[in-house]
């Protein structure tokens, strides 16, 4: 794998691609390039030890099962498009696979909103099995990206996202109240506006300067984002519990796909399964054994709400389920959740 550190001004300008017209659909012009050499973005950093060695592995795979005939340059850090850039920039041919975080997209495609609703499963294992390539949730969210022109290659299932904060534990939903918390996504924000806290979004570069200064209260996040973005050294406490999840996934344009050979789509199918199954598995194993113990380590105070409290939470979010059932549709989202909790 080559990895680029270009500016992404000067590339946006050299490839005569400005991004006020990514915002175009999927019916923008596609590469007219098979196989050859193609562009990889990302906005991770290579800090993120849980996340950057499954996209290692996806560009490793596709490369290998393509037998040559698809060379892999990857612009990690945000190098070449930002968060908010990835989707636009995949849309607009800037890039041709990009790795993003479902929750920055998922308000354009709702489907994608099933794998990050708060409290959809107890069982991590269910989120796990649910998005394997060729199970039923997985095909589900191609068929509905395939209307707008995306393809998902093949993604990693974070591991459950907690509410964590500087002054003060969350022990019941009352707690939230009044405090400002960082989200990434619109279903995220639409939780922390269910338990009566003011969603704030930014991107997690910013977050610890924005604790830092106190123009947050903390955050909603999977662990990796509080130790890769070095957070435990701020956040003083953390509430366990199904707040919410996402998956970080390889999407390319469907039109770009299609044109590849088919020794080339093998590849890039292959390197999803791979993504999906190994980078999953190296996830789980960092925050068992790394980043969890390092953020007890940093004192941060980790309260399990049970029973009672527990089931207080899930309902103050349950108005986030049926706003995002009505968005997608009955249907629809009943299927995805379907497929989710009989994974």
């Amino acid at each position: 794998m080559k990895t680029r550190a270009m500016g992404r001004r000067s590339f946006l300008s050299a490839a005569g691609v400005g991004l006020a017209a990514a915002g175009a659909s999927a019916c923008a012009p596609a590469s007219a390039k098979t196989g050859g050499t193609s562009r990889m973005a990302t906005y991770l950093p290579s800090s993120y030890d849980d996340l950057y060695p499954g996209i290692e592995m996806f560009n490793e795979a596709a490369a290998e099962h393509s037998g040559g005939r698809l060379t892999l340059d990857m612009y990690d850090s945000g190098a070449l498009l930002g968060a908010e850039q990835l989707l636009p920039g995949l849309l607009a041919g800037v890039a041709d696979v990009i790795f993003q975080t479902s929750s920055y997209v998922s308000s354009t495609y709702p489907v994608l909103g099933a794998m990050e609703l708060p409290f959809v499963t107890e069982d991590y294992g269910k989120l796990r099995r649910a998005i394997e390539p060729g199970k039923p949730q997985y095909e589900l969210v191609n068929r509905e990206l395939a209307r707008q022109g995306v393809r998902v290659l093949g993604g990693m299932p974070t591991t459950f996202e907690y509410l964590w904060t500087v002054d003060r534990p969350i022990r019941r939903p009352e707690d939230v109240r009044g405090l400002r918390l960082r989200v990434a996504g619109e279903i995220e924000g639409e939780t922390v506006k269910a338990l009566g806290g003011a969603p704030v979004t930014m991107g997690s570069a910013e977050v610890y300067q924005a604790l830092e200064k106190n123009t947050i209260d903390g955050l909603v996040s999977y662990i990796g984002t509080v130790v890769s973005r070095d957070l435990q050294k701020i956040v003083r406490y953390g509430t366990a519990g199904h707040f919410g999840a996402y998956t970080v996934d390889a999407y390319c344009r469907s039109d770009w796909y299609d044109r590849q050979p088919p020794a080339v789509r093998t590849a890039l199918d292959e390197a999803g399964r791979k993504l999906y199954r190994d980078g999953t598995a190296n996830m789980v194993k960092v925050h068992t054994k790394d980043y969890l113990p390092k953020v007890e380590a940093a004192g941060v105070q980790l309260v399990r709400p049970e029973g009672a409290e527990l089931d207080a939470f899930r309902r103050a979010v349950s108005p986030v389920h049926a706003a995002w059932r009505q968005r997608l549709g009955a249907r629809t989202a009943d299927r995805a959740v379907e497929s989710i909790r009989k994974a």
